[in-house]
């Protein structure tokens, strides 16, 4: 009896889902304890140590799956399949979160920017209104999930790649 191979889009989704909802889970406890505000990095941190060793994990159990064998194409489609389902995942949640959960918060966090920035002894009020209207234009929850989606899925090609090198063995 032949198995029925599954394709690794299809086997990446249920991890792409999982790394997505990690990544709305480091957001919402950013955001629900005041870190978001406040500026602090390292939840974000802890995203950037997890995505990659989650896409190479999943690589390798497509791989367990199919018998241990993995051609570099399998294992790069895995990846970016991983990384770009769960960039769309956290893109859709940016979206509500920024629309519909809080609307107000790019303002907030405009406001505490501008006043971090008048700390600084350097920053003339022309600088500071400048470093502002430039954060405005980049603070579009669209253009921001775009560019999230788009640099997953680079980063994802990029795991994937190393990971499909070392992991490949072909029949």
């Amino acid at each position: 009896m032949e198995t029925k191979q599954l394709s690794p889009g299809k086997f990446a989704l249920n991890y792409g889902l999982i790394l997505g909802i990690i990544m709305i889970v480091i957001h919402v406890t950013m955001y629900a304890s005041g870190m978001m505000l406040e500026g602090v990095q390292w939840p974000m941190y802890l995203y950037y140590i997890i995505f990659p060793a989650f896409v190479i994990y999943t690589i390798s159990q497509y791989k367990k799956y199919n018998g241990n064998l993995l051609t570099l194409s399998e294992a790069l489609k895995t990846g970016v399949a991983v990384a770009a389902i769960s960039a769309l995942v956290y893109a859709v949640y940016n979206i509500l979160f920024n629309y519909i959960i809080d609307p107000e918060f790019i303002g907030k966090m405009m406001e505490t920017t501008r006043e971090k920035l008048y700390d600084n002894p350097k920053m003339t009020e022309e600088m500071v209104d400048k470093s502002i209207e430039m954060m405005e234009k980049f603070s579009n929850p669209v253009l921001g999930s775009a560019i999230w989606i788009g640099l997953s899925a680079i980063f994802g090609l990029i795991y994937s790649l190393i990971g499909g090198l070392v992991m490949k063995k072909e029949a």
